[in-house]
């Protein structure tokens, strides 16, 4: 039987970031989660998949992540959804900081702000949209429950979690959005980081040397 959530992983930018094509296997309607850059390779995905992208989401304003999505939105002409208006700040100095990382970043606003307990849809799909400030401000996580599957930005990776060294980061608050935002969606969970491989809750929560259940007890 076909799922009815189908996600392909396109990494972006010199910096690897995770942009991940999901879209709704019955209507072939998706979004890009997270278009760094590298338009030309989104596109092509997109074309390969036979895909119609119907919005762009966003979890946070670093711009390995954002720094091409509003011209991706106007190439396509579709709207963008995220992140958490807390990360306006880092929207807003896109453009600074592509000259200093050597990447294409626009600013932009989205056509909608998120919030915690926000849906948003694709095709058919709901995902569930938590706010999970620490790595950022406004940082947002996009779970779709009945596949088991979150798009979690940089909030955790295998075997790591966020930087909270960037200007705004919280290490606690990156902590309490884990294990009071992630934890709950269940073990079996798959997450896609925005870097690196994807993993599950449960393995984070019996291996992780920052956020396993031993190394928060100890």
């Amino acid at each position: 039987m076909t799922p009815p959530l189908k996600a392909t992983i396109i990494p972006v930018t010199p910096l690897q970031q995770n942009c991940t094509l999901i879209w709704c296997t019955k209507t072939m309607r998706g979004a890009f989660v997270d278009p760094g850059g590298d338009l030309p390779r989104l596109k092509a995905a997109m074309a390969k998949e036979g895909v119609t992208v119907e919005k762009i989401l966003v979890t946070h304003g670093h711009i390995d992540h954002c720094g091409e999505a509003g011209v991706l939105a106007q190439a396509l002409g579709v709207p963008i959804e995220g992140p958490h208006e807390a990360d306006r700040f880092w929207i807003a100095r896109l453009a600074d900081d592509g000259r200093a990382w050597g990447l294409n970043g626009v600013p932009f606003e989205p056509d909608r702000w998120l919030d915690d307990g926000d849906t948003v849809t694709l095709g058919d799909l709901t995902l569930d949209v938590r706010h999970c400030p620490g790595h950022t401000p406004g940082h947002v996580v996009f779970h779709h429950a009945p596949s088991a599957l979150a798009l979690v930005g940089d909030v955790l990776f295998e075997g790591s979690i966020g930087r909270t060294d960037f200007p705004m980061g919280n290490h606690q608050q990156l902590l309490e959005s884990i294990v009071q935002k992630l934890w709950p969606m269940g073990d079996e969970t798959v997450f896609v980081p925005g870097h690196g491989r994807p993993s599950r809750f449960g393995i984070e929560r019996q291996t992780n040397p920052f956020v396993s259940d031993a190394a928060l007890a100890a």
